[in-house]
């Protein structure tokens, strides 16, 4: 096990069990008697593992979780989580080792004691493939096995709590920064004086992931490419919120967009910064400094308080008085947690099922990226900015703090 998972007085300590026993205090007000996690930001937040197979929870109404594993990744969750032990156990597609069977005849024996109770599941919706909703086939599966047991959706018990993060979390993200800003000061110096030409995307997607391994990331954690580099007509792509790198060389007289990201025990850093290589003109630095000026002032408009529509219409309204608002893609924020948790703010609690209630009201220590798409198409040019904010009563902190500025490089 790390020893910043049980030495409390490191800065990237987290309370473990005090989660689970909130878990257990949340499931009681909904009169569940277990809670079957198998979504990913669930595993990451309730083991401190990352469990890129399918994977589950089993949470009881009192006492410690079980998780269970796929069999081939089960030995490196036990050796790193929390978790004792005999709280790590291995399915297998054999007879009876498969994943329904054995968390069905635990809850049945263990938790249960071969009464009837109430299950909650993870049954919503996500926008990104690995979300780890029950699929139809789990989900029928568990309804037979764990008969006459009720199983209901639940899944907003642990989107709540993941919510407003503890100072141990927020610290892991400012270190998950500190390496992304460590990457992006070392590629400026690889760039400068003329070290971009010949260079294609996906060289900048590796030198980035070097430098940033070098500091001590652990993985480029997006599921949308890892570093996603864009440079030229793509950065222009309008409703493009990622761009995988491709093998597109660098060229003269045109935008670079650098989208790094790095992971330090589970939590995200994700900072994007543009360039303009070897020069620029007037219309071009026309477009940089409209979206220095949109930037800057949606890092100043977030606080406890507001929300997501209100925030849009403040900004946007900005953009409209100085005229590039047909150049903004309307959005102005994505969510954060530990991996996993990547793209719903706030609850599910807004008009539309399973996605952001745009008049969610932020509160004091959540945390999002600020993030913002600037396209212009037909000219061949964009730019993106992304950076995780603590939300505080007056104003909000930026993580990464590489300046932001588009500069050419020549």
């Amino acid at each position: 096990m790390s020893r910043y998972l049980s030495d409390k007085s490191s800065p990237y300590y987290i309370d473990h069990p005090g989660r689970i026993k909130a878990v257990q205090e949340l499931m009681a007000k909904n009169n569940l008697d277990v809670y079957i996690g198998s979504r990913l930001r669930t595993m990451s937040w309730t083991t401190d593992v990352f469990c890129p197979w399918r994977s589950y929870i089993v949470i009881p109404a009192e006492g410690l979780p079980t998780a269970f594993i796929f069999v081939i990744d089960s030995g490196r969750v036990m050796d790193e989580t929390w978790l004792p032990e005999d709280n790590v156990m291995a399915f297998a597609p054999m007879g009876g080792a498969d994943q329904l069977t054995i968390i069905s005849d635990f809850i049945n024996e263990e938790c249960l004691k071969g009464k009837k109770g109430r299950i909650g599941v993870e049954a919503g919706m996500g926008c990104y493939l690995p979300e780890g909703n029950l699929t139809w086939y789990e989900y029928k599966g568990f309804e037979e096995m764990l008969a006459p047991s009720e199983i209901v959706n639940a899944l907003d018990i642990i989107d709540e709590l993941q919510m407003i993060k503890d100072e141990g979390t927020m610290n892991r993200f400012r270190h998950a920064s500190e390496i992304c800003d460590a990457g992006h000061y070392a590629f400026l110096d690889d760039i400068k004086n003329g070290g971009w030409k010949g260079m294609t995307e996906t060289e900048v997607a590796g030198l980035c992931g070097y430098h940033m391994r070098k500091a001590g990331s652990l993985w480029e954690w997006s599921f949308t490419g890892g570093n996603e580099i864009a440079s030229g007509y793509r950065t222009g792509l309008a409703a493009c919120a990622c761009t995988p790198a491709t093998d597109k060389k660098l060229e003269y007289g045109e935008p670079l967009m650098v989208d790094i990201h790095s992971m330090f025990m589970l939590t995200e850093g994700d900072h994007s910064h543009n360039y303009f290589l070897g020069s620029a003109t007037d219309r071009q630095m026309w477009h940089a400094h409209n979206f220095e000026t949109i930037v800057e002032a949606t890092l100043n408009a977030y606080k406890a308080g507001v929300s997501p529509s209100s925030l849009s219409e403040e900004l946007l309204d900005l953009a409209a008085s100085k005229g590039f608002a047909d150049y903004m893609v309307p959005g102005f924020e994505h969510g954060i947690g530990m991996i996993g948790d990547e793209w719903r703010i706030g609850l599910n609690d807004g008009p539309i099922p399973y996605w952001t209630n745009p008049d969610h009201i932020y509160q004091e220590n959540e945390m999002v990226i600020c993030a913002m798409q600037y396209a212009c198409p037909e000219e061949d040019i964009g730019f993106r900015y992304e950076n995780p904010i603590i939300i505080h009563k007056d104003c909000c902190e930026w993580l990464s703090k590489f300046p932001l500025k588009i500069e050419v490089i020549e």
